[in-house]
């Protein structure tokens, strides 16, 4: 995928590292000079110098049509601005930003941000778990946001491997819809079905049951 990640630092840094390990395009912008050294000699990668909240630095990064646009500046405002630019005057197709103010992630979501994340409680745990962001960033909307599809690789060290499906407690609203499995390509599972290490699961939820359902299978 082709993402954009605006501003931070550690949270930055630690995204970057994982989304490059697992080969995605990136367009990574930051209005810190110091930091954009580091940043560049740690990932070997370009990184644009420049306020990501302005108009004219995202043309000139050239996030046309991007996936997924990830906005971890510390201004609530700058955050939405970001997105907002990313959504309306560039076609990116998901738009991800932190908020210091909890109270601000339900206004964002209804101005059109598809993910907010509250940096006062979560995003210690989200960045420390590279499978989140992943899992944020892999998620399809469908029916104006009534349901969204996330994608999940369960990894070794999840309680939920070995278990079978109807021995693990989903919110409602939610179902394992599809697992691919790497040595049956695709199961369509029932509650017998048990999940193992390195299966990829398509869980089909609510919107606001979404995080509940990811953290069941990705708990450790």
């Amino acid at each position: 995928m082709r993402i954009v990640v605006a501003g931070g630092r550690t949270q930055a840094d630690f995204l970057i590292s994982t989304l490059a390990k697992k080969k995605h395009k990136l367009v990574v912008i930051n209005d810190d000079p110091q930091y954009c050294d580091y940043l560049a000699t740690t990932h070997k990668i370009p990184i644009i110098n420049g306020d990501p909240s302005k108009f004219f630095v995202l043309n000139e990064a050239g996030i046309e049509g991007f996936d997924v646009l990830v906005a971890l500046t510390y201004r609530d405002a700058d955050n939405l601005a970001i997105c907002q630019y990313a959504k309306r005057c560039f076609g990116v197709k998901k738009v991800i930003c932190t908020v210091g103010n909890p109270k601000n992630a339900d206004l964002f979501k209804e101005l059109g941000v598809n993910t907010v994340i509250s940096a006062t409680h979560m995003v210690a745990q989200y960045i420390a778990q590279a499978t989140t962001i992943e899992n944020l960033i892999k998620t399809m909307s469908l029916e104006d946001d009534k349901v969204v599809i996330s994608e999940v690789l369960v990894e070794a060290d999840y309680d939920c491997v070995n278990k079978t499906l109807i021995d693990i407690t989903l919110p409602a609203n939610t179902i394992i819809g599809c697992i691919i499995r790497k040595s049956s390509d695709m199961i369509v599972p029932t509650g017998t079905t048990e999940i193992r290490a390195g299966d990829k699961l398509l869980i089909i939820s609510s919107p606001e049951n979404q995080e509940r359902a990811v953290n069941v299978i990705t708990k450790k």
